[in-house]
């Protein structure tokens, strides 16, 4: 089963090239926060990540959740945000059935507030890890307990929990997947390390494209391409190093093996590119 996708881009932080890219420049360059907008036949629109939203100016205003943004300088506007983007389309936010949580980092939940009547998909390994945590033990694991709605356990529905299933060969070296709606449309891959219960999710879009939303598992589609894992200071913000570079070695072998594949990193600037042209609003 296939669905629509478009790309979204919720605005901006600024860091260091060098720091996601081994080799990279030591200059400022900016890190789009772009979100999936998907259309499923039967499970109607659902969102991949919110990307940016107001919410994280008013999440981040008091230390110690201030440190988050004087240490990634974010850019956005309102008119970025996916309520906004939706609304522009004449989308009002309760027709947004489900939101995938690729993992719990601010750039990729600011915006759950906006969508009350969504149900919430994640990875129960990812929200315990976060569950409850506040104050510096918050930011250092990129989050912001404010950005999280009252009610996320009540419309929580843990992908996790599921069974696995066997993947084909063509995802090597993805061998098992999770299959939350049991079509096969989405299918949901343990990418931990960047975040511990990070997914990603594969899927097949209406023009026949493949595609591999692969989150945080890279910062870029060039050090998947050419497996330039980022600088070791970066490793100081992830939650287990040994599995980001494990899953970036398999995303580096199946971009190898299976070309066509649209792997697109959340950061990456090229899928922002995409974001305004092949993915945009058609």
């Amino acid at each position: 089963m296939n669905v629509t996708l478009t790309l979204l881009d919720t605005g901006f932080c600024r860091q260091l090239e060098a720091i996601s890219l081994g080799g990279g420049r030591f200059q400022s360059i900016r890190f789009h926060a772009v979100a999936g907008c998907m259309h499923h036949p039967d499970h109607g629109l659902l969102l991949f990540d919110t990307g940016y939203a107001p919410h994280f100016f008013t999440a981040a205003a008091r230390f110690p959740y201030s440190l988050y943004a004087k240490a990634t300088p974010v850019f956005t506007e309102r008119s970025q945000c996916v309520k906004e983007q939706l609304a522009s389309k004449g989308i009002g936010p309760e027709q947004v059935t489900g939101i995938f949580i690729s993992h719990f980092h601010a750039d990729h939940i600011a915006g759950l507030h906006d969508f009350p009547g969504a149900r919430l998909y994640c990875f129960r390994s990812a929200y315990e890890e976060v569950k409850g945590l506040k104050g510096i033990a918050a930011v250092r694991r990129g989050f912001l307990p404010e950005l999280m709605p009252e009610d996320f356990e009540e419309r929580a529905i843990f992908i996790d929990d599921g069974p696995k299933i066997r993947l084909s060969g063509e995802y090597h070296p993805f061998e098992e997947a999770y299959d939350p709606f049991a079509d096969k449309s989405l299918l949901a891959v343990d990418l931990s390390g960047h975040a511990k219960g990070q997914f990603g999710l594969f899927l097949r879009d209406t023009q026949d494209r493949d595609i591999f939303l692969c989150a945080d598992a890279a910062w870029s589609s060039e050090a998947y391409r050419k497996h330039r894992p980022p600088h070791p200071v970066a490793h100081l913000i992830k939650a287990d190093a040994a599995s980001y570079l494990r899953n970036l070695r398999r995303l580096h072998e199946l971009h190898r093996s299976w070309p066509e594949l649209y792997i697109l990193p959340t950061h990456c600037p090229e899928v922002h590119e995409l974001s305004k042209g092949e993915f945009a609003w058609s």
